[in-house]
């Protein structure tokens, strides 16, 4: 696969840098790269933790030390090519009038359409997005998937609102999209993330359809993760959670990983604490389950529990 002059060897390469050696995971955790501590280095010359954009742009800078490839390409390719922020204006249940905010980021346009969810979360910012867009390009890539990166993002809280405001909101933002030729089914192609899910997608596919489905015969195409009346595919709502049980199936298959970590290999009789019961963590947690391991924890926003 390439995207722009990139060839899947080097998506590897790069991708193997920003995992890391040893798990790189964002948030609370420590990231290394061959041993270093990048995220430690950069906080201590700039006297603050780095967000996600600059952690991102710190291990693509050093996974691409490790590539033979045109260090003016790798500029390209580290940059999102396209990235939009605008106003969502939003009448209330109430009949107040709320003013929200949201972005889309495009990262790579060399395989179209771009990829990526839709995420409504009160935290939600430019600068995230970008770090998700980009993101999902290194990993289509990697998975000889044909499709650039892409994300967006709702800075609401949905748990704050109505059905109802959701779907205006929802409506409100695809139309916004579709005006600034940002979205299309051979251009930007949107599923569902945290805070949003096949609803969420159905409202977007109509919104769409009622702007361009006329001259569209795609339509239907303009997102994934669509309710299956509206031609989902069955088994989209568990995929990713399922995806969870089998990456962690497949590392404790590793005798070195588990070795490290003081670990018998296989996964039947470990415990597991389940962090965020939402679509992913449910999934997740119900696979788990089922193939063997007990279930002995769950942390979600408002509560932790456990039982050992």
């Amino acid at each position: 696969i390439f995207f722009f002059f990139f060839k899947q060897k080097t998506a590897y390469e790069i991708l193997s840098g920003l995992v890391g050696s040893e798990m790189c995971i964002r948030d609370r955790y420590q990231r290394r790269v061959h041993g270093i501590d990048l995220i430690s280095l950069m906080e201590k010359d700039t006297g603050k933790e780095p967000n996600f954009l600059e952690q991102f742009q710190l291990y693509f800078d050093e996974a691409a030390k490790l590539t033979k490839t045109n260090p003016d390409i790798l500029q390209i390719i580290k940059n999102c090519r396209a990235v939009i922020s605008f106003q969502i204006p939003l009448k209330r249940d109430d009949g107040k009038i709320e003013v929200i905010t949201a972005y889309r980021a495009h990262h790579s346009y060399h395989l179209s359409p771009c990829k990526g969810g839709i995420r409504y979360a009160s935290n939600v910012d430019m600068q995230e997005v970008q770090a998700l867009a980009s993101l999902m390009t290194f990993k289509m890539a990697a998975l000889d998937v044909p499709f650039g990166g892409a994300k967006g993002g709702v800075c609401i809280d949905p748990k704050k609102y109505s059905e109802a405001e959701l779907e205006r909101i929802t409506k409100r933002y695809t139309v916004e999209l579709v005006k600034k030729g940002f979205i299309g089914p051979s251009i930007d192609v949107p599923a569902p993330d945290i805070g949003t899910n096949s609803k969420t997608m159905g409202w977007l596919m109509n919104a769409y359809k009622s702007m361009s489905g006329d001259v569209d015969i795609n339509q239907n195409a303009i997102c994934t993760g669509k309710p299956l009346p509206l031609g989902g595919i069955d088994g989209r709502t568990e995929a990713t959670g399922l995806g969870v049980y089998y990456g962690i199936v497949e590392i404790l298959k590793n005798e070195q990983f588990c070795a490290k970590y003081k670990l018998t290999p296989g996964f039947k009789g470990k415990s597991v604490i389940i962090q965020g019961l939402g679509n992913v963590g449910y999934w997740a947690a119900k696979f788990c389950e089922e193939g063997g391991a007990k279930i002995i924890g769950l942390v979600e926003y408002n509560l932790s529990l456990i039982h050992i």
